[in-house]
């Protein structure tokens, strides 16, 4: 899941510091104290200390990751990740490469979630592991002599010709 702040862990980690220093508030213990014991700013734990004097312990626990929500969520990106291991031509392309568009719009067949640009399918492929990944072996198409062909006979005719600073 994509989180724009902390991460799980990091939050976490500051939600045990302040219920922490709840423990140390409830006992008197001074709000520069506790700043010292958990190596937080005074400032911080004079927020801290407000907060608990208005809502006590609860009013200092995590209110989860900050930003906007993924438009597909773990469970559903499952979902599009068994679909696009079924391969290209199950979903009616043709050919056996997947492109950004193609990967669009099985997430709209499979969730209903609307990506509007390829820059969101592939932050969204990066944030669940995915990589652009290059062919192991040429296409079984591939008509070698054909290239051949074009690369002795095509190629010469239509290569531009070496810039001055290049001679």
């Amino acid at each position: 899941m994509e989180e724009t702040g902390l991460t799980r862990e990091g939050r976490l980690h500051r939600e045990r510091l302040r219920l922490q220093a709840a423990e140390w508030f409830e006992e008197g213990v001074p709000q520069a104290e506790v700043a010292r014991r958990l190596g937080a700013s005074r400032q911080a734990v004079h927020v801290w200390h407000k907060k608990w004097e208005n809502g006590g312990i609860q009013a200092l626990r995590s209110a989860g990751p900050s930003g906007r929500r993924p438009l597909v969520s773990g469970e559903e990106f499952a979902q599009v990740a068994e679909a696009l291991k079924q391969g290209p031509a199950a979903h009616g392309f043709t050919g056996q490469v997947w492109t950004l568009a193609r990967i669009r719009r099985v997430i709209q067949e499979t969730t209903g979630a609307e990506y509007t640009t390829p820059s969101g399918v592939w932050r969204l492929l990066k944030r669940h592991g995915w990589s652009r990944q290059t062919p192991t072996r040429r296409a079984y198409e591939r008509d070698e002599k054909a290239v051949m062909t074009w690369r002795s006979e095509v190629w010469p005719q239509v290569k531009p010709p070496p810039s001055a600073v290049e001679q």
